[in-house]
């Protein structure tokens, strides 16, 4: 396991110039305390609502087609949270996380990261509440786990 993760750990930096150390700077802050709860619902609804409505990339789109919007952004917010600082709601609710275990089923391709990450950046920009500190945390973090998964997808179905 250790290996999977190195191994998955290399070809993100490569691939993106991040570190892990810098990946997860958001440790170094709470930024549940520093945004509050209601922020994270804010930009897990401006996500979304980006992503039920991308006439551009439809093909993304249609990766959520059978999860109902509310769903999607409940998980997402709770999940954010918990990471992030906050209670524990996603694992008390779901159990762990295991996040390459849980988008098995996706379409995790590597244009799938790029075009989520696309509405990802769009939406931190749009919820004014997030400090420009805390959205260059986010982002490096965010674009980690968006390679993380979309490699870490991959390698597991080969």
């Amino acid at each position: 396991m250790f290996e999977f993760m190195s191994d998955l750990d290399s070809l993100i930096e490569e691939k993106t110039g991040l570190s892990l150390k810098e990946a997860m700077s958001i440790d170094e802050v709470n930024l549940y305390t520093r945004l509050g709860e209601e922020t994270f619902w804010n930009l897990s609804k401006c996500f979304y609502s980006k992503v039920y409505s991308d006439e551009e990339e439809k093909w993304f789109k249609n990766i959520f087609k059978n999860k109902p919007m509310d769903e999607a952004i409940q998980n997402q917010v709770e999940f954010f949270m918990q990471r992030m600082g906050g209670p524990a709601y996603y694992s008390r609710r779901k159990g762990h996380p295991a996040l390459i275990g849980r988008h098995m089923n996706f379409n995790m391709a590597e244009k799938a990261a790029e075009r989520w990450l696309y509405h990802m950046r769009n939406a931190l920009e749009e919820v004014k509440e997030i400090d420009e500190d805390s959205k260059i945390r986010m982002m490096k973090y965010f674009t980690h786990t968006a390679y993380f998964l979309s490699y870490g997808v991959s390698m597991k179905k080969n």
